[in-house]
């Protein structure tokens, strides 16, 4: 899956992509829900250079729709500023087109719970809760197939001065 982007002066490249993946705070995960509609629900995430990993209960609305269909979408905003006098805003955000799989090997499950552990919890050893928690926590992985950045058009203009 792969689009040419409308506004490609505006594309970020590779390089900056990756630091967005790696930097984001979180993200929204885009899947095919219910009766075929969308849906989309902001999640914690970690990436290692190759996929993208998600923890989440065991069981809802996320996981049966993975479970149906792998395909999926993943939205990353790493800058958003409002300038109201100028009618915009300020961004950069990164697009993920991918498949979503469950993790049933524990090697990948371990490997994933503390590759968050040390995003979200920096410094603190997360064996107790990963040995707490390995049997009632899914992770997903989601195998990139595709992905694009871009940017404000004033970022742009600024990077060429």
């Amino acid at each position: 899956m792969e689009r040419k982007m409308r506004r490609f002066k505006q594309q970020l490249p590779e390089e900056e992509i990756k630091v967005i993946l790696y930097s984001g705070k979180y993200a929204v995960l885009a899947v095919e829900g219910d009766d075929s509609y969308p849906y989309a629900v902001p999640i914690n995430y970690v990436f290692d250079g190759k996929a993208i990993y998600i923890h989440s209960a065991k069981q809802g609305h996320k996981v049966d729709s993975i479970r149906r269909n792998s395909k999926c979408s993943l939205c990353v905003v790493s800058k958003d500023k409002i300038v109201p006098e100028e009618f915009t805003s300020y961004f950069e955000s990164v697009i993920v087109f991918g498949k979503a799989f469950i993790a049933e090997d524990t090697d990948e499950v371990v490997y994933a719970l503390r590759l968050l552990s040390e995003k979200y919890s920096p410094g603190i050893n997360p064996e107790n809760e990963i040995t707490k928690f390995l049997n009632a926590v899914c992770i997903i992985r989601i195998d990139i197939e595709a992905f694009s950045g871009k940017e404000a058009i004033e970022l742009t203009r600024q990077r060429k001065q």
